[in-house]
C-alpha cells in the first residue's frame, strides 16, 4: 500500500476507536447509575490497576507498553466524569510535583484545586468540598514530610491510594540567558537540597534562594534577568522558560511519594499496603511489643517513623506502614494483639502499591 492507503487505513481506525470510546462511555454511565442505587464508591483505583495490569499481559506490541497506563488513565478519567465530576484539591501551586501526581492519578478531566497548605488540603476534603486530595508523604532523599503524617492524628479522613513518581528536576531560565550569566538559582528547600551536589559541582557561584514551591521558584526565575529555577519541565511549560538542564538530582533513583487521601475504602487488590498510627504507653518494652506482632504473624513491616501527639509531654504516635490489607487474616490477628496494650490503634487505609513511575506526558 502507498503512503494515502495506510493513512486512509489508520482513519478508519481512528474512526473505530472513537466508537469504542462511546460505547465504553455508555457501559461507564450505566455503572455509574448502578453504582447511585447501591451508594457503592464512584472511584476504585483498585480495578483501574487491575484494568492495567490485565492490558499489560495481553499488549503484544507494536504499541509500546509503557504508553498504555496514560493513555488508558486519560480514558478512565474522561469516562469517570460521566459518573461524577472529581473535584481534587493538592499542595498547590500549579506545576509542583503534587500536581503532576493529581494529573497522572486522575488525569486530565478531574478539576484540579490548589490549596496553600496540607491542612487545607486536609480540611477541603473534610468539609466534602473535595472528592480526595493528594499530599506528599515521603521523599526518597530527604524523608517524611511531617506536615502530613502529624494530620492524620485528628483527621477522619482514609488513604485512598499512593502514587510513587520519579523526580526529575530541571534547570528553567528565560531563553537567551546564558549559562554563565545566571547568579541566583530559585527553588523548595527540599529541591535545592536533592541538587546539591550538581549545584556545588557546577554553579558554585550562583546564590541558592529559598522559595515556597518550585513552582514558585519558576515564577521568580521568569522576573529575574540572571535568575534560575529548579523545577519540573510542566513549570517551564506554564512560565513560558526555556529548560536548560534536566536530571539535577543526585540521587539518581530519587522518588517521592505521595497519598490519596478521601472518605472511601479501598478494596483489596492482592497487592496491598496498610498503614497505621499507633499509640503506645511509655515504659521499657513497649516499642518491642508493638513491632512483635507483625513478626509473629508473618507481616512484612515496611516503615515505621515517630511524631510526638502534642496531647502530652512525650508521648508519642507511631506511623506503620505494611504488606497486606487491613482484612487478610494475619493483619487483623498482629492489629488485635497490638490493641490488647496500646493507648490507642487507628486504621489509616489499606490501599494498592505505588509504583515509581515517570510523570512526564
Amino acid at each position: 500500500m502507498d503512503i494515502d492507503e495506510l493513512r486512509a487505513r489508520i482513519d478508519a481506525v481512528d474512526d473505530e476507536l472513537l466508537n469504542l470510546l462511546n460505547e465504553r462511555a455508555r457501559l461507564v454511565e450505566e455503572v455509574g447509575l448502578i453504582k447511585q442505587q447501591l451508594q457503592r464508591p464512584f472511584y476504585v483505583p483498585g480495578r483501574e490497576r487491575s484494568i492495567i495490569e490485565r492490558l499489560l499481559g495481553l499488549n503484544q506490541g507494536p504499541f509500546p507498553s509503557e504508553g498504555i497506563k496514560p493513555v488508558f488513565q486519560e480514558i478512565f478519567s474522561a469516562c469517570l466524569s460521566l459518573e461524577k465530576g472529581i473535584r481534587v484539591a493538592y499542595l498547590g501551586p500549579e506545576a509542583t510535583f503534587t500536581h503532576a501526581a493529581v494529573k497522572f492519578q486522575f488525569g486530565l478531566s478531574a478539576r484540579a484545586v490548589p490549596m496553600g497548605s496540607i491542612a487545607g488540603v486536609f480540611q477541603e476534603v473534610e468539609r466534602g468540598e473535595a472528592d480526595f486530595g493528594v499530599v506528599p508523604v515521603e521523599n526518597a532523599t530527604e524523608g517524611v514530610v511531617n506536615h502530613t503524617l502529624d494530620m492524620f492524628m485528628e483527621s477522619p479522613l482514609r488513604i485512598c491510594a499512593e502514587v510513587v513518581l520519579k523526580i526529575t528536576h530541571c534547570l528553567l531560565a528565560r531563553a537567551g540567558l546564558d549559562f554563565a550569566n545566571i547568579f541566583r538559582v530559585y527553588s523548595h528547600p527540599q529541591a535545592l537540597a536533592q541538587c546539591r551536589g550538581w549545584l556545588t559541582a557546577n554553579m558554585p557561584g550562583a546564590a541558592r534562594v529559598e522559595a515556597s514551591s518550585t513552582a514558585e521558584a519558576a515564577r521568580m526565575a521568569r522576573e529575574d534577568v540572571n535568575g534560575a529555577a529548579i523545577a519540573s519541565d510542566l513549570a517551564a511549560k506554564l512560565y513560558d522558560l526555556h529548560l536548560v538542564k534536566r536530571n539535577l538530582e543526585d540521587m539518581a533513583e530519587n522518588a517521592t511519594r505521595f497519598l490519596v487521601i478521601g472518605r472511601e475504602v479501598a478494596k483489596k487488590t492482592g497487592n496491598d499496603k496498610t498503614s497505621l498510627l499507633a499509640v503506645i504507653p511509655d515504659g521499657p518494652g513497649t516499642l518491642f511489643r508493638l513491632l512483635q506482632p507483625f513478626a509473629e504473624h508473618g507481616v512484612n513491616l515496611t516503615k515505621i517513623e515517630s511524631r510526638p501527639t502534642r496531647r502530652k509531654v512525650w508521648e508519642y504516635a507511631f506511623f506503620l506502614d505494611l504488606d497486606g490489607h487491613e482484612s487478610e487474616e494475619k493483619v487483623i490477628k498482629a492489629m488485635d494483639d497490638i490493641r490488647a496494650f496500646a493507648a490507642s490503634l487507628k486504621v489509616l487505609g489499606s490501599y494498592p502499591k505505588g509504583s515509581p513511575a515517570d510523570p512526564r506526558p
